[in-house]
């Protein structure tokens, strides 16, 4: 079982089902996490979802604001979905699915807070929930076994490493790249010895992005990113991932995502 699963922050799926569609064709998508998709679920384009090929679709919507959903050209075993901090906020999806080689994989798809303007969480009611979201996940992930067969993706909104983002020095008080926030998420990490898959393939030496401000003329120009998503994967799978990419094109596609898809290969046989 050979599987090429994706993550992106589609902000809007309704409004970007097109581009939807086009990347599971030109990228040949098994799986497919969304967040942002700001729909409710009785309004999710499911007809146009299972057009494309993805029988099994799991979905946490939510009008206008956030959302999450899970597509899949194979059976899921199990489909949970989690609240954080009692806001009622659709930023979680867990589906699990069958393996040859590794038995039951469980799949995380989050949307973390972006967490406002102010790195106070007494100032900034936004980057407060941000640090209690983080803190509810690892309390959740610290209970799991460590000998897990997990995948967590998705929109964390932390670019963790120096060479996550365009400048350090100047993102060092921006929200998404303060120190607090990078410890927050090497806690998190810890929790269940998560590898960040991305910088399995590519270095911490390179420079990464993932996302780009709709505020620049021409992001591809400017380059000033900052490498929000993320692929996590727990040490049984450590040796189940073949490749991985961050799509650049659908950036540039007409009314774009301010996010690029990262998909990650797997072999399960």
């Amino acid at each position: 079982m050979k599987l090429r699963i994706a993550t992106w922050n589609i902000n809007s799926v309704r409004r970007r089902i097109d581009s939807v569609e086009r990347f599971i064709k030109e990228y040949d998508i098994d799986i497919l996490c969304l967040q942002e998709t700001k729909v409710h679920n009785d309004s999710f384009p499911m007809k146009a979802i299972k057009a494309m090929g993805f029988e099994h679709v799991a979905i946490n919507g939510q009008k206008a604001y956030h959302g999450v959903a899970t597509f899949s050209k194979i059976p899921f075993s199990k489909v949970e979905k989690i609240e954080f901090c009692e806001k009622g906020d659709a930023r979680h999806l867990s589906t699990s699915f069958i393996t040859p080689s590794s038995g039951e994989v469980t799949l995380h798809n989050f949307y973390v807070p972006a967490g406002g303007d102010v790195a106070d969480v007494n100032e900034n009611e936004k980057f407060k929930h941000k640090m209690d979201f983080l803190a509810e996940m690892t309390d959740i992930f610290t209970k799991q076994a460590n000998d897990s067969s997990a995948i967590l993706v998705g929109d964390l909104n932390i670019a963790p490493h120096e060479n996550d983002v365009w400048s350090h020095k100047q993102l060092l008080k921006v929200v998404s790249h303060t120190p607090l926030e990078v410890e927050k998420l090497k806690i998190l990490q810890d929790s269940m010895d998560w590898q960040d898959l991305v910088r399995e393939h590519i270095p911490t030496t390179e420079k990464l992005y993932s996302w780009w401000s709709y505020r620049s003329r021409d992001w591809t120009q400017s380059n000033k990113g900052r490498r929000l998503d993320h692929i996590w994967v727990t040490q049984p799978l450590g040796n189940k991932h073949t490749n991985m990419e961050i799509a650049l094109a659908p950036r540039s596609w007409e009314a774009p995502s301010d996010h690029a898809p990262i998909i990650a290969d797997f072999d399960f046989s």
